[in-house]
Order: structure tokens, then C-alpha cells, then sequence
């Protein structure tokens, strides 16, 4: 629990969980004068309490906040804000934290890139964040990894939350609401609005809150063991980067269209041009050139700058500068032997599962029964049936279940792919008889 005052609470009876209300305690600003979320109304959140700090962004300044936070108490909610749609990399361009007796910090990690004397400060205590995975690598670029951390997002789907964002939640279990249009800015712009800084202050304000009212919601369900195993698995593999694919070309939007490997190629030639471009530039690939571009293109095939400069997507200054490299990319594509067309990729586990009952019925009818084990049993734990177990799980243990069908190794597979004990012991019996053809 955090050794904070926390906010007062919305009333919650019509809320999974009913969970006890917090006491009265120091208001952050409302914007109304005499507003009150007991009042039955959520109540806007306009500034934090202890307003909003400057981003924090020399040495000096970072060893005061290293010290802050170091000596506060409870645990330390964190978030960090990226420039996704904007730039190529996924790195933060603004850590944000907050702890009982430290208050709230901004930082700026462009001049501060290494954040690890804060890592050390704060790294026994517990971490609140809100969709973790999401800022976990980025986080961990700049030396900040977890030991323990809090997911409300995670907590939320497994207590049984329809809405589970951070707005949300804040409105239904504290009643306050929270501004959410700076979500989506370019935050790699320099210097940051006010109205930013004061956003990125508030992401932070109230997740040590939110934190106690879904562990008192996981509690009184009795999912608090299961949460710990989400929130560990996460503190091992989180900070992970994501998995480089293979060909990553063929998630190119609207390439569902183009038939023939010759106009694939097309794609794959543009798609690693443009790629290699905005690498350079540390700009969204999308900002360089669209994928409705390069599907385009990649129909027609333009042989000239006049041609390519009429087709949607290329009519943007910065588009028809680069026209030779496109036109460059299309005539690779167009000289490629036979041989160095693009093939069918290899697909890794079992085919998609609409083309299950033409490759093996049997396998089709596994796959439908466990499927119907997972629904059953997600809603009687009120659990979200993706977060019960993945979906790709699923079908990787019906397609090839274990040749000896025992408790014992469905269990065994299960935790080979990566599923935890508390999922384990609420699916294994049911879908070691799901995956019997026998009646």
C-alpha cells in the first residue's frame, strides 16, 4: 500500500468488487470550485496537487530527484511518453514519476539518457504503471528496470474491467476523469507545452490510488496470486525489445490486394527503402511514405516520375523530392531473376484456423472443444478469455497435443508455452478432456 494520503473515491456499488472507500484526503485542483466526487459526479482532473514540475533535465537537478525519491516512501508510480507516428524509434522523450514523500518528477531523457543512479534508488520498491508492456523497453533503454511492479491495466482485466484504460479507471473506482488529447503528440518536440507537462504530471498523479483500489478488487475476488504471477512474468521478459520479424514487408497495409510475387517484390523493395529512410531520418515510416503508396505502386508499376507522381499517396512535397528513390526501388523489383522472387514464408506452428477442418478434422474438432473449455471457464472467473490463456496457445496445443494425454503433460506443454501455474491449474483438467476425441 502507499504510504500517500489517497484521494477520496468515487462511491463504487455498481463496480466489480464494491471495494471499501478511501478516507478524506488532500485534493489535487478541480476544475469547478467546491467540486466533490462523492457528490455522484466524476470530477475533472485540470493540475496535480503540488502543481506541475519542470522537466528535470542537468545532472544536478536529477541528483535532487535521485535523492527525493530515494528517500520517500510506498511505491513509485512511473510512465514514460514516446513520439509513436512520429519517429522511428520507440524511446522516451519524457519519464514521468510520482512517490509519497518525493511528490512528482519530470524527466527529460534526450540531455539525461542514463537514468540508472534513479534505477538504484528506487529499484526495491514496488512500480504502479498502466499498460507496463508498453513502456517497459523504453524504460529500460534509460536504465530503469523493475524488480516488483503494479499493472493497473493488467489488474483491471483480470478483476473483470470492460474499460481498462487509465481515464477510465480513474473515472469509475476514484471518480475523477482525465484529459486525454496529448496522448498522441509529437512529445520529441522541444520545448514540451505546459498543457503537455501538465498532462504528463496527471498520467502519474493518481496511479498509487488507482493501484490500492484494484488490489482490493483482486483480493476480495481472489485473484491476488494471480496477479503477482502476471506482474512477475512481466518484470522477467517485459523490458524485452520486440521480436524482429523475418519479413517484416509483408505487414505492409492493403498488400492483401497485389497478386503475383513479382508485385510483392515491388512491395519489398519500397518497403526497405522507405524503411532505410526514415531510419536515417528517426521519423515514422509512415510519415515518409504511406503503405497506401507503396500498394499503389506496387499495382501500377510506374515506369516514369510523371506516372509515380500521379498515384495517391505521392503528391507531398518531401514524397516527390525522393521520386528517383522510389522509381530506383521499383526498377530493383522489376530486374530480379525468377528465383529471387518472394516465396510463400514458412508458417511457424499450426495454419490458420479456417483452413483446420480441410487439413485435419480431428484436429479442428480439438481446437473448437478447447476452445469452448477457455470461454466456458473465462466467464466464470470474469476473466477476459485472452488473459485466461492466449489464443495462440490454444491452438499450438490443439493442433499437436502431447502423445501420451495425461493431466501431467497437457500441464507440461502448457508451461512450455509460457503459460503461468494459476492458469494451469484453473484449464488443465478440462482441456486434457477437451483434447480426448473419445466421448
Amino acid at each position: 500500500m502507499t504510504d500517500e494520503p489517497p484521494l477520496r473515491r468515487r462511491p463504487t456499488e455498481d463496480l466489480p468488487g464494491n471495494a471499501p472507500q478511501h478516507p478524506p484526503s488532500a485534493q489535487p485542483q478541480l476544475a469547478g470550485e467546491g467540486a466533490d466526487p462523492a457528490d455522484g459526479g466524476p470530477v475533472p482532473l485540470i493540475a496535480p496537487r503540488d502543481g506541475t514540475p519542470d522537466p528535470v533535465a542537468a545532472p544536478a537537478e536529477l541528483a535532487e530527484v535521485v535523492a527525493r525519491f530515494a528517500a520517500g516512501t510506498g511505491p513509485v508510480a512511473l510512465d514514460a511518453e514516446r513520439a509513436s507516428g512520429y519517429r522511428y524509434s520507440q524511446r522516451a522523450y519524457l519519464v514521468q514519476l510520482r512517490r509519497a514523500g518525493a511528490g512528482t518528477a519530470l524527466i527529460d531523457p534526450l540531455p539525461l539518457p542514463d537514468l540508472s543512479t534513479l534505477d538504484a534508488a528506487i529499484g526495491e520498491a514496488e512500480w504502479v504503471l498502466h499498460a507496463a508492456s508498453q513502456d517497459l523497453p523504453c524504460l529500460a533503454e534509460v536504465g530503469l528496470r523493475p524488480r516488483r511492479l503494479f499493472d493497473t491495466e493488467l489488474a483491471a482485466r483480470l478483476a473483470g474491467f470492460e474499460r481498462v484504460g487509465l481515464a477510465a479507471l480513474t473515472e469509475q473506482l476514484l471518480g475523477f476523469t482525465l484529459e486525454k488529447h496529448h496522448s498522441a503528440a509529437d512529445w520529441s518536440s522541444r520545448p514540451l507545452p505546459e498543457s503537455w507537462l501538465t498532462y504528463a504530471a496527471l498520467d502519474v498523479e493518481l496511479l498509487t490510488d488507482l493501484r490500492d483500489a484494484l488490489d482490493a478488487e483482486l483480493a476480495r475476488q481472489g485473484k491476488s496470486a494471480w496477479a503477482a504471477e502476471e506482474f512477475a512474468a512481466l518484470v522477467r521478459t517485459g523490458a524485452r525489445p520486440p521480436r524482429v520479424r523475418a519479413e517484416p514487408w509483408r505487414r505492409t497495409s492493403g498488400i492483401h490486394r497485389l497478386r503475383g510475387a513479382r508485385a510483392q517484390a515491388r512491395v519489398r523493395s519500397m518497403w526497405y527503402a522507405r524503411d532505410q529512410i526514415a531510419s536515417r531520418r528517426d521519423a515514422a515510416p509512415g510519415r515518409v511514405l504511406p503503405d497506401s503508396a507503396i500498394i499503389a505502386a506496387a499495382e501500377l508499376d510506374p515506369k516514369d516520375e510523371k506516372t509515380l507522381l500521379t498515384l495517391p499517396g505521392f503528391g507531398g512535397r518531401s514524397v516527390r523530392r525522393l521520386a528517383r528513390t522510389w522509381l530506383a526501388a521499383l526498377d530493383d523489383a522489376r530486374q530480379l531473376p525468377e528465383d529471387s522472387l518472394p516465396v510463400s514464408p514458412t508458417v511457424e506452428g499450426p495454419p490458420p484456423p479456417h483452413r483446420w477442418a480441410e487439413r485435419d478434422p480431428v484436429a479442428a474438432g480439438r481446437l473448437a472443444r478447447c476452445r469452448e473449455v477457455v470461454i466456458r471457464i473465462a466467464g466464470e472467473h470474469n476473466l477476459p478469455p485472452e488473459n485466461l490463456i492466449t489464443p495462440d496457445s490454444v491452438r499450438r496445443l490443439a493442433w499437436t497435443p502431447p502423445e501420451e494425454l495425461t493431466e501431467e503433460t497437457v500441464a507440461e506443454t502448457l508451461r512450455g508455452l509460457n503459460a503461468r501455474e494459476w492458469q494451469i491449474g484453473l484449464l488443465t483438467p478440462d482441456l486434457t478432456e477437451a483434447l480426448d476425441p473419445t466421448p
